[in-house]
């Protein structure tokens, strides 16, 4: 049994008497069908920012609506008499998925309700968990950390962004413009998970992203086959023989250039990664997969936390409604996307890949390319006496010793955070991987929300 901390126990009796008022908060926030990608819900991107400005202001925060040329950021500031010198930036984004398909939602996307489910109570809603329900969490930890003592707990920033599900492009030049009123001794950022639902898990790398898109084009026309077939060049085959030719028959992929930058793991990294036991065959048996396909030699949580890749995501081209066309189609593309790991440059990757693809093009064919993404993978330093408090407060709460674990996601924001304004971010989270992040039926399970203000309060206390 720990001692009592006449500090952190109000607080934390505080958040269990007042979770439904909580979860009330989050379902106004849900409402509002702030769809980032969409110009159509602009105005919807505002009003979230603004419902969001007038909450922090009500916890004593000196919140505003800052407007970009794209969606706006919530920029909020508390420094209270007697805190500590440390100063904390909280990053999350309030902007949504868009919800197609509509027709596979068993609900109104932006119509949140309590779930009854096998596995507990979720909150159904898009946003639910990607990431309204997430900031969330800090913002009611701070709710009742000001309700039982009358201040916040110590020097805090809130960031929220509004443009993260639509490639944050304003997110860089506000950073430059508002560095020195950014900058703080560690961002906290809450857009992770736990590890196999059940463990705390705190992010000390990610991997960073590169996109690119390649249109194939042959004839100056669609193509009769029967009349072209054989002669004249199919740009679905010149794309086939591209994609395919990405890997080997190792699975290691065949950019030139790809592997430079990319570390091995470290003796006790993998150590502690074997030591979370992870059953990849139940993980993509989840999916109806048994076998790993990734590079051999590799275990499971290597290829997804700490390997590179290259993915394509779509394909277009030719005809392929209902019934049948028998054509060579003019054109032909598709999407692939790299992640990417320790210091590979995503801008040499791009242009080894471009020169890679136009040396498989024949002459009759050209191709263009459209890049998209690009950002660095990012790692953490662990050596901060942060990471291990923080590590020990979650630990507290969830009755697991919290994991420092890998992502095989990318969040750019943390890679900016370092590289714009000099500091690490310390990445937790309360999704499970059944949350259905940018699907139909998105919800978040009550017991993360719950237990998630809790956390943000014990991590709170302990950082003070």
């Amino acid at each position: 049994m720990t001692d009592a901390d006449p500090i952190l126990d109000p607080v934390l009796t505080r958040i269990d008497a007042d979770l439904d008022a909580a979860t009330g908060r989050l379902m106004e926030l849900l409402r509002i069908p702030s769809i980032s990608t969409d110009p159509a819900y602009a105005a919807e991107c505002r009003r979230a920012a603004d419902w969001l400005v007038a909450d922090l202001d009500a916890l004593g925060f000196d919140a505003a609506r800052r407007d970009t040329p794209g969606h706006p950021m919530v920029v909020a500031h508390a420094a209270p008499e007697g805190a500590g010198p440390g100063r904390y930036l909280f990053y999350g984004h309030y902007d949504v998925q868009p919800v197609d398909p509509l027709h596979l939602w068993h609900r109104d996307p932006f119509d949140p309700a309590i779930e009854e489910t096998p596995r507990g109570r979720v909150i159904r809603a898009r946003g639910a968990a990607d990431d309204k329900g997430q900031l969330m969490t800090f913002v009611e930890a701070c709710r009742a950390w000001r309700a039982v003592h009358g201040s916040l707990p110590a020097n805090l920033t809130i960031f929220f962004e509004g443009e993260e599900e639509s490639g944050s492009p304003s997110l860089v030049p506000f950073l430059e413009d508002n560095a020195e009123e950014l900058k703080a001794d560690l961002a906290l950022i809450c857009d992770t998970g736990l590890f196999d639902s059940r463990v705390p898990a705190i992010v000390t790398q990610l991997r960073g992203m590169l996109q690119e898109e390649i249109t194939i084009t042959g004839p100056d026309r669609d193509l009769h086959s029967g009349m072209y077939g054989g002669a004249a060049m199919n740009p679905i085959r010149v794309l086939a023989r591209v994609l395919a030719a990405l890997h080997d028959e190792t699975g290691r992929v065949t950019v030139p250039g790809f592997y430079e930058g990319v570390p091995e793991l470290s003796d006790e990294m993998r150590a502690a990664w074997e030591a979370l036991d992870f059953d990849h065959a139940a993980f993509l048996g989840a999916v109806g997969l048994r076998e790993l396909a990734g590079e051999q030699g590799r275990m499971a949580l290597e290829m997804l936390w700490s390997r590179p890749t290259a993915e394509p995501n779509g394909i277009v081209g030719g005809y392929f409604g209902d019934g049948f066309k028998t054509v060579l189609p003019s054109q032909a593309s598709a999407k692939v996307s790299f992640r990417l790991v320790g210091a590979q440059d995503p801008h040499a990757i791009r242009q080894a890949f471009r020169e890679m693809v136009r040396g498989l093009v024949p002459a009759d064919c050209t191709v263009a390319f459209h890049g998209h993404g690009a950002s660095p993978a990012s790692r953490m330093d662990t050596s901060s006496p942060a990471f291990e408090t923080a590590r020990r407060a979650l630990g507290d709460e969830w009755g697991e010793q919290a994991a420092f674990v890998g992502s095989g996601g990318s969040i750019p924001v943390a890679g900016y955070f370092k590289s714009v304004l000099g500091m690490d971010s310390l990445l937790a989270g309360w999704g499970k991987d059944d949350d259905g992040l940018h699907s139909p039926n998105e919800k978040y399970d009550v017991e993360s929300f719950h237990k998630g203000i809790r956390s943000w309060a014990r991590v709170l206390a302990a950082l003070r």
